[in-house]
């Protein structure tokens, strides 16, 4: 049988349908954002790689690329002001993200009433208003494909209020409401928005926050290596919430939800009240 032009066209790989996936990871320069980086690499991913710290995101877009032969590209972009955002939101725009993990986010800790305005609202800005528009800059081009991943890191406290941090607390549950609403309205155009709910991770979060690790329980700790692993396979499977941990998800999903919630303040309070880093 001859072949013709319009047949061989036809058997030829599309460009999409050959070019590696990529992920823009922000938060990419530490701790679970990082894992972030290197577990996508291993699964052959391209990378996107957003933080402040220039410096270290190179060190590691150069680490990768030499041992899992991954292309990182690098932005340097501080989520917290409106052009660090914008520059995110541009490189979105260019339509080929298979994977977003809004991982950015910082946490403070202190009665609300002494903490320091301005540290508050910037906490709001990275943890909510970076995350709402990033999200938005990702969706058009993914619901147009009808395909695509989005990971939103909350947290356990997103299930609590949490006295001492109520600010953090707060945010994380406006993460886990908008990506479960958002998940439920673009999973007809194959599209998955995942909220991960990772507990007690030891990573530079709590020097940041001001938490004295010493002072928190230590059951039911996960590393990063397994909390991205939980947060990958859950993406992956389509879910809206991912809890690692089986004792964190009794205590987010179960526990937290049948006892009074004068008493889950008190026992959040309990743990954050006296959890500075002085020792």
């Amino acid at each position: 049988m001859t072949q013709t032009p319009e047949t061989a066209e036809a058997k030829a790989p599309s460009k999409e349908s050959t070019r590696r996936r990529k992920a823009l990871v922000t938060g990419a320069s530490s701790g679970i954002g990082e894992e972030f980086a290197r577990q996508l690499a291993n699964k052959g991913y391209d990378l996107v790689l957003v933080a402040r710290r220039k410096d270290r995101l190179e060190k590691i877009a150069a680490e990768l690329s030499q041992t899992q032969g991954s292309v990182a590209e690098i932005i340097e972009a501080d989520l917290v002001t409106p052009e660090g955002v914008i520059s995110v939101e541009k490189r979105l725009g260019q339509g080929d993200i298979d994977l977003l993990v809004n991982n950015a986010g910082f946490g403070t800790r202190g009665e609300f009433a002494t903490m320091p305005i301005h540290r508050e609202l910037e906490e709001l800005d990275l943890n909510i208003k970076a995350l709402v528009r990033l999200t938005h800059a990702a969706l058009g081009n993914m619901v147009q494909r009808k395909r695509g991943n989005i990971i939103n890191v909350g947290s356990t406290g997103s299930f609590q209020p949490v006295p001492y941090m109520s600010t953090y607390a707060a945010t994380k549950a406006f993460v886990l409401h908008f990506s479960e609403g958002v998940h439920e309205e673009v999973k007809k155009h194959g599209v998955t928005v995942t909220c991960l709910c990772p507990g007690y991770v030891l990573t530079e979060f709590q020097q940041v926050a001001g938490i004295n690790q010493q002072r928190l329980p230590a059951r039911g700790r996960l590393t990063p290596a397994q909390v991205v692993a939980s947060a990958l396979k859950g993406s992956a499977d389509g879910h809206a919430i991912v809890v690692p941990g089986a004792m964190n998800r009794t205590l987010a999903t179960g526990l937290v939800r049948m006892t009074p919630r004068f008493a889950v303040r008190r026992i959040a309070g309990s743990l954050f009240k006296d959890a500075g880093t002085q020792s």
